[in-house]
């Protein structure tokens, strides 16, 4: 499939890496000269320097013959008009990425369908979502929803206090006549492994669980390296008075939080308070740390750091870790950052451009999957399939099933009750089947349930 993208930034990059290493022929386009040789040299693209909006450049960049196209630069009229040029080459799917609420609200002027655009995703939607998910998780570093709720995948690190240490997985399984779950990777340093039985559970991995969501606080309890009782006080802190910074305050409302938002513009506090109902607006700097223990800091349940600084946003939340806040999450765009910032001891880093990214991929694959989640760190995905009556995998056994190196079913979602699955289960037509995958295997396992 020939893939067209317009702009070389953190998503464009990143979309360039997952789509060409799964074979297809991509073309990316950038006004950075820079960026484009980058791009050449590391992944399997082809680049071409100019203005995404040109038609020129699109007409050399091969837009005749394009099947996807995708405008992620940081210019929200850019990536509009090169959409809207694309229409015109009878391009069939065209995606854009847009910041403006303008373009993405009901009551917007210029909606998608009128500007002739298959998805307009605003990026800042997805990471409030997801950062109010992780507010709300005890222990997970990466949490993701599948099966409308049902199913979980979470991350967890493992310390060396952790009951998890040491542990291979055969033994690990034991367990589960009491904690219904199956780990699916470890991420040891730049590594990812799907585990074995005689894999073990070491101090300073990182795991990725599925499981139910009702045996979630079990599976939390087990995780604690410290089996302290704590009665949460549903206190929050948000550090940023943005649009991200808006919507989780407003989520958090809505999730009974007592919530107080942080904000050095004093203009920009009236307008906050205006729009909120309980949270607290407060005029001061998150460096002001007298000022914010004066207003209950110490006693906090999550702090939430999300301003458009991520070197402010990591130091904030290290300080409000000194000062016990149980959990510390905070938005941070830089990729070689996310990392240490987990390092640091940050309980919780959400990437807008994975935010924005998971979505693109999902909507260009679309077909059986259902849903999709990209895995920070790895290049691994979480993909949501349904199994089609004519895929001729019903009434087979799991073990029979050549399935795919490199990936793993971690759960089965039959109609309202689900599976841990094992050799002997069985798929079904309508079935809901969730699987990791490595960069790898990713064309493998879609082509595996087509």
């Amino acid at each position: 499939m020939k893939i067209l993208i317009v702009g070389a930034g953190q998503v464009g990059y990143f979309l360039c890496d997952r789509l060409s290493r799964e074979g297809h022929e991509v073309t990316l386009i950038d006004q950075d000269e820079e960026k484009i040789e980058r791009a050449q040299d590391r992944l399997n693209v082809l680049g071409v320097t100019g203005n995404g909006a040109s038609a020129d450049v699109l007409e050399q960049a091969g837009i005749k013959e394009t099947e996807i196209f995708i405008a992620v630069t940081n210019m929200d009229e850019v990536n509009i008009l090169a959409c809207l040029l694309a229409r015109e080459y009878q391009v069939k799917t065209r995606v854009a990425r847009t910041k403006s609420i303008e373009f993405t609200n009901s009551k917007a002027v210029l909606s998608k369908e009128k500007l002739g655009i298959d998805l307009l995703i605003n990026p800042e939607d997805a990471v409030a979502e997801e950062l109010c998910k992780l507010a709300c998780s005890a222990k997970a570093f990466d949490v993701a929803e599948f099966a409308e709720g049902q199913i979980h995948f979470q991350g967890y690190r493992i310390t060396p206090e952790s009951p998890l240490c040491d542990l291979t997985l055969a033994e690990l399984g034991e367990l589960r006549g009491m904690y219904k779950f199956v780990v699916v990777a470890i991420n040891r340093g730049s590594d990812t492994i799907i585990p074995r039985g005689d894999d073990s559970i070491q101090a300073g991995d990182r795991i990725y669980i599925f499981a139910h969501q009702q045996e979630l606080p079990a599976i939390n309890y087990l995780l604690q390296s410290e089996k302290v009782e704590e009665k949460p006080t549903h206190r929050a802190f948000i550090l940023g008075g943005s649009r991200i910074g808006l919507q989780v305050a407003q989520r958090m409302e809505n999730l009974q939080f007592n919530t107080k938002l942080i904000e050095k513009d004093e203009d920009r506090c009236y307008k906050l308070a205006e729009q909120l109902n309980k949270t607290v607006v407060l005029n001061a700097e998150g460096l002001d740390v007298p000022t914010l223990l004066d207003e209950g800091l110490a006693d906090a349940d999550v702090f939430i750091a999300v301003t458009e600084n991520d070197e402010t946003n990591i130091l904030t939340c290290l300080l409000a870790k000194q000062h016990h806040v149980r959990r510390t999450l905070a938005l941070v765009s830089q990729p070689e950052l996310l990392g240490l910032a987990s390092d640091l001891g940050i309980d919780a880093c959400v990437s807008p451009r994975l935010a924005a990214a998971g979505t693109i991929l999902k909507f260009v694959r679309r077909g059986d999957i259902i849903s999709l989640t990209a895995v920070d760190g790895s290049n691994s995905e979480v993909l949501e399939i349904e199994i089609k009556e004519n895929s001729g995998l019903s009434d087979m056994p799991l073990r029979d099933l050549h399935f795919p190196r490199g990936a793993i079913i971690g759960a089965i979602v039959h109609g309202s009750s689900y599976e841990i699955p094992t050799g002997e289960s069985l798929l079904q037509s309508g079935d809901r089947v969730l699987i990791f995958a490595l960069p790898e295997a990713l064309h493998k396992v879609e082509r595996f349930f087509s």
